[in-house]
């Protein structure tokens, strides 16, 4: 396995940090269950950056750093390493898109990487929000109102926090790079190779 660069792990850490200090600010909340913020846009464009490993990584140490500061709702040692560990480090999925997106940008078809970017952004999402589902499911199904099964209480809760922040992170994501394309594109970077119709 290809050992990461220290300016990759760098950018992980600082980009972890920005996401959390995003998090301290107030969110959108629209119940004591639903919270909406734009948070994971770091860990979004640091997958656009570097790709999978590196923003899963960067998920992970901020989801360590919501425990070590104190930020971490905690109910059991598996509900925390399901939802601060797994979760946090799962929004780096959106880095599966990383060549795509590098790949698109290179040949000046800001829009293709911009709708990619969303695609990324709303697979980091779910990707997050399904641990939280099922430890919602699983750990605080008491919570659920009179009548409502905890399944579905964690489905709402989850999915409305997930679409939320996907469709907010989305709207951040495209106006900073539509404008800042080179946010995502690093000097050292080799453009993966595409066979691409218009290029001249």
């Amino acid at each position: 396995m290809k050992k990461l660069s220290l300016p990759a792990m760098i950018e992980a850490s600082f980009f972890a940090a920005f996401a959390l200090i995003l998090d301290l600010l107030p969110s959108i909340k629209l119940s004591p269950s639903i919270s909406i913020s734009v948070a994971m846009v770091p860990i979004f464009i640091l997958a656009f950056r570097w790709g999978f490993k590196v923003s899963l990584i960067s998920g992970f140490l901020w989801g360590i750093l919501q425990i070590v500061t104190g930020d971490a709702w905690i109910a059991t040692p598996l509900q925390a390493f399901i939802e601060y560990f797994i979760a946090f480090a799962c929004i780096g999925f959106a880095g599966l898109f990383y060549n795509l997106i590098q790949k698109h940008l290179s040949f000046g078809d800001k829009k293709e990487a911009l709708g990619w970017m969303v695609v990324a952004v709303c697979v980091g999402s779910i990707a997050r929000y399904f641990w939280h589902f099922l430890a919602g499911v699983f750990f605080f199904g008491s919570y659920a109102p009179e009548g409502v099964s905890a399944v579905a209480f964690s489905f709402m809760a989850n999915g409305a926090s997930m679409l939320g922040a996907a469709i907010l992170c989305s709207i951040v994501v495209v106006l900073i790079l539509s404008t800042a394309p080179r946010l995502i594109i690093r000097k050292d970077h080799d453009v993966p190779a595409i066979t691409h119709k218009n290029v001249s």
